[in-house]
Parts: C-alpha cells; structure tokens; sequence
C-alpha cells in the first residue's frame, strides 16, 4: 500500500471513520502510528485522535499533503522557497538591534541540514540543525528550517519551540510562517492559532496540548456534511461522540 500515491480525502474519510483502530495510518504507510492507535482502541483516546486527524487531512492543501505523504511521487523539490526563506533570515539577523548574532553562512550543518530536508530526510536535517544550534544557539536559520521539519515530522511541540526561538532571535517574515508548505500541518493545530494569537510567540501555556473546543468541531464536521463527505446519519453520530467530550 505504500508504493501508492495517498489520497488526501481518502485519508481524512478513514480517519474520520476508522480513526480509532488507526486505518489512516496504516493507508499512509505509518505502521508504527497505526499500530499506536490499535493499541489506544479501548480506551477511546485513539478515537479523539482520529478525529484530529481527520480535521488535519481536510484543512490540509493537496500540495502540502503530497510534500508530507507522497515524497516519492514529487519530482520538483520546493527548493526555491526553501532558499527564499533562509535568504530572508540573512536580513532579519543583519537587522537585529543587538547586532550580536549575525548567521554564519559558512555553517556547515545549516548546509547539509538543507540539503537533506530537500531530499526529504526530515530526521536528518534535524540532526544537522541541532548541531548548527549546538554551535550557534541564534541560528535564526537553523530555528526556522528545524521547525519545518519537526512540523512535517508532526512534532507540534518542537516546532513552535523553534519558531519562537526564530521569531526572538529576529526572524520577522510572519507572512512566510502563514504560507510555507512545510509548516500546513502546524498551522491547523490549535496550539498554533495560540502562538498565532500571542504575536508569534509562546506563553506559558502554549507549549502543551490543548483540546479544540466542542463548538468548532461541530461546525467542522457540518462543512463535511455539507461537502458530501458524511451523511447525516454519520454526522449525527461523530456529532454526539463530540459533544461527549
């Protein structure tokens, strides 16, 4: 199954259906994570997953899907925009009042770091830019670049966690942090409307995990019901084990 191109209704209509024995998961080539929600089955946190998942899936572009889920299918790298983007934190370090902290372009992990997150080696730009932040802490390029990893890997946690270290460190490209592909996945999570909300920064409550309220995950699932996704007997359904929660 992992040798097909994934479908992203596809996987947010086995998300929101079969979420809780973690059919997406598996649809999508994620073994480990399918398993995981096998396991959660009995005890209905798999199910509240699913249902998160699902909300992902469809508030999902299919570019930034195919960029996550069908790497082997993409023939052009989103090269330019990579580059575009840690051009930009060049200025904003220049820009920095304190002036102390200016990127070394000379860095030879930021390099490598990009040009396995290009290849698609997400764990391995990782790696590489921990050690440029090793080196460097105010890497503004390394923070950023990190964070769309850690996204595209669905570490919300980290990757809020680098970005608010970008945005401190001088990174003021906002606009970029509102379109890049790499960050889709973080921008539907409701930790990012709060980051979002707080002026790109985090308080002391936005690093963990809150729950999206009961009211906007009806009003999701009514858009499914109106686009034909569910029927009103399904939609009823999903709508009281919401209401439950």
């Amino acid at each position: 199954m992992s040798q097909l191109k994934k479908e992203k209704d596809i996987a947010g209509i086995l998300a929101l259906l079969f979420g809780f024995i973690g059919l997406h998961r598996f649809y999508l080539g994620q073994r480990g994570k399918g398993i995981l929600y096998l396991l959660l089955a009995f005890t209905g946190i798999s199910a509240i997953l699913g249902l998160i998942d699902a909300f992902t899936f469809f508030s999902m572009d299919n570019k930034s899907f195919d960029i996550k889920y069908n790497r082997d299918f993409l023939r052009v790298l989103p090269k330019k925009e990579f580059d575009q983007a840690g051009k930009r934190d060049v200025g904003n370090a220049k820009h920095n009042k304190k002036g102390n902290f200016s990127m070394d372009n000379g860095n030879i992990h930021v390099k490598s770091g990009k040009s396995k997150f290009l290849s698609y080696d997400y764990d391995g730009a990782i790696s590489d830019f921990s050690k440029a932040l090793e080196i460097n802490p105010r890497e503004i390029a390394a923070h950023f670049n990190i964070a769309c990893a850690y996204s595209l890997n669905e570490n919300i946690e980290k990757a809020l966690f680098h970005l608010d270290k970008a945005v401190l460190y001088g990174f003021d490209d906002f606009e970029k942090i509102k379109t890049h592909d790499a960050l889709a996945f973080l921008r539907v999570q409701p930790e990012y409307m709060l980051f979002l909300n707080n002026n790109f920064r985090l308080s002391g409550n936005n690093i963990k995990n809150e729950p999206l309220l009961n009211t906007e995950n009806i009003e999701k699932l009514e858009q499914l019901r109106l686009r034909g996704l569910l029927t009103d007997e399904e939609f009823n359904v999903q709508k009281m084990k919401i209401s439950r929660l």
